[in-house]
Order: C-alpha cells, then sequence, then structure tokens
C-alpha cells in the first residue's frame, strides 16, 4: 500500500517551519512507514522544488507558484496536475490532505482523497467567535465535500465541523498518536516551581488568560516561575504582539519571573518539558493537540482547558487537572496544588503516560488508519 499526503507543513530542514498539523502528519507517517507502509509527502508553497527521502519517506517539496491572474485557482490546478502524475508513476493507492484552507477545494485526483480534521479555518474562527472569511468558507466546505472520505482526530472536532459548514460528513474519528518512544520520561535536573507552557504564543491558545492565572499565583507563591516557549505572534484583534499583550496583563511581580524562549529545534522540545516542574495548556481552540500528548507523555502533570476535546485526551483528577481558563482564581489553585505537592503531580504523570500508552501509542493509531486506507481503497476499486 501506498499512501500520500498533501500538506502545507512537515517538520524538515528543508522546508518552511511546521506546527502541530506537521507534527502529527509525521508522527502518522513514521508509523505507517514501521508498518511496511510506503508514504510519500506532497508539502507545497517551498521556495523551490526538491525531492529527497528522510527515514524511508519520500518528499516532495513543491515550489510556490505565482500567476498574475487567478492564482489560487491556478496553482491548485498545477499542483493537482504535479500529484496526479505521481500518482500513477508511483502508484499511490490513497491521498490524504488536511481541512486547513480548503486546499483541494477544485481539484480532482486519480485516487480516492481522504480529508483528516485537525482543525479548519471555520472551525477555529468558531471557536474564537470571529466571522470567517467568506472564500475560505467556500474553500474549506468545498473540498469536504468532495472528499472520498471525511475522518476527525476528535469528537468535538467532527460535531463542531458539521456545525459550522452544515453537513454530516464526518462521522469516524481517530485520534492523533504520538511515539511513545520519543516522548518519555528523561533523567533531568526539574526546574522546582517551573510551569512550563509550550506552543505558539497566540491569543486562542489561552496564553492571556494564563498571565491573569499567574498573577494570583505568584502573588501568593514568589518563588514559582513560568516559562513561554514558543512562537510569538501578532494578536489577530488587536494588532499587536501577544507576548506584548501578555506582559502588560503581568504585574510588576509576575514579570519577573517569566521568561520567552522562541522557537527551538523539535529535537530540543523534549528536554525542556523534562525540566518543566508541570505543564500549563489553557488552550481555548484545538482538536487534538499534539503538545498535550508529548506532556502526558513524559509524565509531566498538566493543567489545561476543559474544553470539547480535552475530555477525550485527559481525565480530570487522574493525568492532571483541567479548568476553565477564563477563571483564573481555580486555574492558579490547581497549579499551586500540583507544585506543592509533588506525589500528587508524579502520581498524575504516572497516570498520564499510561493513558497515552493505552490510548494514543503511534502503533495502535496506525493500525487503525491502516484499516480505514483500505477500506476506502477497496470501496473505489
Amino acid at each position: 500500500m501506498h499512501i500520500a499526503f498533501l500538506t502545507s507543513e512537515f517538520p524538515h530542514i528543508k522546508l518552511n517551519s511546521s506546527g502541530g498539523l506537521g507534527t502529527s502528519i509525521k508522527n502518522l507517517a513514521t508509523a505507517l512507514v514501521r508498518e511496511n507502509i510506503q508514504v510519500s509527502i506532497f508539502v507545497y508553497g517551498q521556495d523551490k522544488d526538491e525531492v529527497f527521502k528522510e527515514d524511508k519517506i519520500t518528499i516532495y517539496k513543491i515550489g510556490h507558484k505565482a500567476f498574475s491572474f487567478l492564482g489560487w485557482y491556478r496553482y491548485r490546478k498545477y499542483l493537482q496536475k504535479y500529484i496526479n502524475s505521481l500518482i500513477f508513476k508511483m502508484k499511490i493507492d490513497l491521498l490524504e490532505a488536511p481541512d486547513w484552507t480548503g486546499i483541494t477545494a477544485f481539484m480532482k485526483f486519480k485516487s480516492p482523497l481522504l480529508i483528516r480534521l485537525n482543525g479548519s479555518d471555520g472551525y477555529f474562527c468558531k471557536l474564537d467567535n470571529r466571522k470567517q472569511k467568506f472564500k475560505n468558507y467556500i474553500f474549506e466546505k468545498k473540498a469536504l465535500q468532495a472528499a472520498d472520505k471525511v475522518v476527525s482526530v476528535s469528537v468535538f472536532t467532527a460535531k463542531k465541523t458539521n456545525q459550522v459548514f452544515g453537513i454530516k460528513k464526518c462521522s469516524a474519528v481517530i485520534h492523533n498518536g504520538i511515539n511513545i518512544d520519543d516522548f518519555k520520561s528523561l533523567p533531568e535536573h526539574i526546574n522546582v516551581g517551573e510551569i512550563l507552557y509550550f506552543g505558539t504564543i497566540i491569543r486562542k491558545k489561552g496564553v492571556l488568560e494564563l498571565a491573569r492565572a499567574f498573577n494570583v499565583l505568584i502573588a501568593s507563591n514568589p518563588d514559582v516561575s513560568l516559562l513561554l516557549l514558543g512562537k510569538d505572534i501578532v494578536d489577530i484583534f488587536e494588532k499587536k504582539s501577544t507576548l506584548e499583550l501578555f506582559f502588560n496583563i503581568l504585574s510588576d511581580q509576575a514579570k519577573q519571573k517569566v521568561r520567552h524562549v522562541p522557537e527551538v529545534h523539535y529535537s530540543k522540545v523534549a528536554q525542556i518539558i523534562a525540566k518543566a516542574n508541570i505543564v500549563t495548556l489553557p488552550s481555548f481552540a484545538e482538536a487534538f493537540p499534539m503538545t498535550w500528548l508529548e506532556a502526558m507523555a513524559m509524565e509531566k502533570a498538566l493543567v489545561t482547558s476543559n474544553i470539547g476535546w480535552a475530555n477525550e485526551m485527559m481525565v480530570d483528577g487522574e493525568t492532571g487537572f483541567t479548568v476553565t481558563p477564563k477563571d483564573h482564581v481555580s486555574y492558579a489553585n490547581k497549579m499551586e496544588l500540583l507544585l506543592k505537592d509533588a506525589n500528587l503531580a508524579t502520581q498524575f504523570g504516572k497516570n498520564a503516560r499510561q493513558r497515552v500508552l493505552h490510548k494514543f501509542d503511534s502503533k495502535f493509531i496506525a493500525q487503525q488508519n491502516i484499516d480505514l486506507y483500505k477500506s476506502l481503497i477497496s470501496d473505489k476499486i
């Protein structure tokens, strides 16, 4: 079986920067290769064309093409022609694409097309209470309607996406998985009192609410510290640096105990997680976030939001605490409890890894996907 992925991001030094979507695709692709599935990755919107191989995965780096008229449409048709030629030449059995931006709208492929819901623009606009651009809405809806199959990474994302676009296209759910050998407890020195947030510095991930909760926490716990690891983004509402907005919220006392580290190489993330006392991820908008899985797999006690997908991943009071991010006092109290009770934090961390082992191990997730691929391919024969 030969499975290909069409994506705008994939974590590799030769490609543009990548986020959680790219990580989830890489995790799945790597797991499929371990099961003797041939995998190709089409990464569009790059600086130039190049083909290379990494860990038995063939990566087609596709340069962006600028057209003077109807550029969006003509570039999609260019991608369609390029990919279809390789579907025929390389005997690709199925093509998978994400829902983000509806890239496959107005494309037709010579193999079955599966779209995986990792969070479309329409989905995130709904969670952010923002109006989606009409063009983006049309692209994403058309792409979903034309797909041979739609699968979601969470039940919450499936239901919300069907509501947003007024369709009943998605019913299958396969959660994101993680290689449990890549993320496990490391013998690193723990920075006692250090709280780690890692991910994009952006409003929708709850960082502004985290600033308010940290103000509450540090008022009675002056020795705690907060490490923010991730790329700063211009806020969509105030048109300013989100990191700047974050520091503007902090009290003078809190400002002295917050440190920001921009992007680091993906291979370094595990070491930073290992050194943290606890991890906090107060996001308002996710599908099934890789950051949460990574922290859980590394036996870290978490304090997270309690929205939708969180209840499919976390178990409140067992793997950590799930709290409404806007309840700053309760959020601060849960972080304080885990920082002060080392035994509880340790037990939560062990519970978290066990949950990942039993529910989200990439080997188990890969087999679920293989069964889905086989079903879709056989239906199209």
